[in-house]
């Protein structure tokens, strides 16, 4: 229970303090605003990646009047669905009927609230950092009255642009040591990743979710971030550990995954129990926050552009999936269940490697029926054709800049 009095002083005192951030860039997949009218606009990402800085963009430059509250505000945790009573006696005395919410996911049962407020022909934008917004029972919830769009850390464009920089090899670089948190490539204060980390796992993971083991959270997730590219099993990390059931580790996989700080991709198969009880491969959402925290001691490149190919597929697109039969291929990626694009990742291709990276990728494309595919280096270019298939060796800078058709329709 929270007083509508206490509710007007936070309203308040957060529409100001949100007017006074700096502008900060304005998003490149976000610059198409879609027309807010009976649908609800949710935009999920994880902690610090812009959310607050997007949404004073718009306060800003089209919805001047809108109404703002960040539900995560220490001041409101008293706050329950009774209470949103007070909320509405707040916004009707309000000049606008947009209506910006942020991290309304704390707040058991929003959902029922944000289809009152739709109903009653408010618009309304959402952000938040915890991936139930992404979830299929929210589709549910709101009737497909939502339009969702995923807010990442900046991407290597998007860092060009912050930086001043013209897009190259030694830009590209750059990007992947620090990552694209604004806050991280403004600063480059190690200490705003390291604590991002700690916020994520202490307030996010084990808070929220009343995990009593908050030292072996801490361990796994060190170890994950250590490992990008890396396959891993629940089993074999309920050894490592000593965590009590494997179950629990999947446990920790889903709200790493919720939170946004860690991914979790498939090995391909048409079988979807084969699928989950095949080991996955581990992704971070950002370069910066890996060489940060990780505590491997040898540099290694060729993981972190993985990493860091593995996120420029996952702005665009979700059903990303990595191959393995005889040879490994490390990224096979669907839309709507077709297969659209074949790659490998591979630093530096030489005479030891070659064949171990051609074969993987050649084996993929066959057994897709695909007739190209893309190794990604550092800095090579080069063409392979096996068969009537086709390799092409690209420069991650140079694939990032190319336009296929499953990464254009995005």
């Amino acid at each position: 229970m929270i007083l509508k009095s206490v509710l007007e002083e936070v309203t308040e005192a957060q529409k100001s303090n949100l007017l006074k951030l700096d502008t900060g860039l304005l998003r490149h997949h976000m610059n198409a605003i879609p027309e807010l009218e009976s649908h609800a606009l949710i935009i999920p990402g994880i902690r610090r990646c812009g959310k607050s800085t997007l949404l004073h963009q718009w306060l800003i430059n089209k919805y001047q009047k809108a109404f703002y509250l960040n539900f995560e505000d220490p001041r409101l945790y008293e706050l329950e669905l009774n209470d949103f009573t007070r909320l509405d006696q707040i916004i009707s005395e309000q000049e606008s009927n947009i209506l910006f919410f942020d991290e309304i996911q704390v707040i058991e049962g929003w959902e029922r609230y944000v289809r009152q407020k739709l109903d009653e022909g408010f618009q309304l934008v959402i952000t938040g950092s915890n991936a139930t917004l992404l979830s299929s029972e929210l589709g549910t919830k709101l009737t497909g009255r939502h339009i969702m769009k995923e807010l990442f850390p900046f991407s290597w464009k998007e860092y060009c642009e912050f930086k001043s920089l013209e897009p190259s090899e030694i830009s590209l670089n750059r990007y992947m040591e620090t990552g694209g948190f604004p806050e991280y490539v403004k600063t480059e204060n190690d200490d705003i990743l390291h604590q991002l980390f700690e916020d994520i796992l202490l307030r996010d993971i084990a808070a929220r979710y009343g995990v009593r083991d908050v030292k072996s959270l801490q361990r796994l997730a060190l170890y994950l971030v250590s490992n990008v590219g890396n396959l891993v099993t629940g089993n074999k990390l309920k050894s490592l550990f000593g965590i009590g059931a494997t179950s629990t580790v999947m446990e920790y996989f889903t709200h790493l995954k919720q939170t946004w700080l860690l991914q979790f991709i498939p090995k391909f198969s048409y079988s979807a129990r084969k699928q989950s009880i095949n080991p996955r491969k581990v992704y971070a959402i950002d370069t910066g926050l890996i060489n940060v925290n990780s505590n491997s001691f040898s540099d290694d490149v060729g993981k972190i552009l993985e990493d860091l190919v593995y996120l420029h597929l996952r702005r665009s697109i979700k059903e990303i999936c990595y191959f393995s039969e005889k040879c490994e291929c490390d990224f096979v990626v669907f839309e709507k269940g077709s297969i659209q694009l074949v790659v490998q990742v591979c630093y530096e291709l030489t005479p030891d490697n070659l064949d171990r990276e051609l074969n993987g990728l050649f084996e993929a494309l066959g057994f897709f029926d695909m007739d190209k595919g893309y190794i990604v280096t550092s800095n090579q270019t080069d063409h392979f054709e096996r068969e009537g298939k086709t390799a092409e060796v690209l420069p991650c800078h140079q694939f990032f800049e190319i336009k296929t058709p499953i990464l254009a329709s995005h």
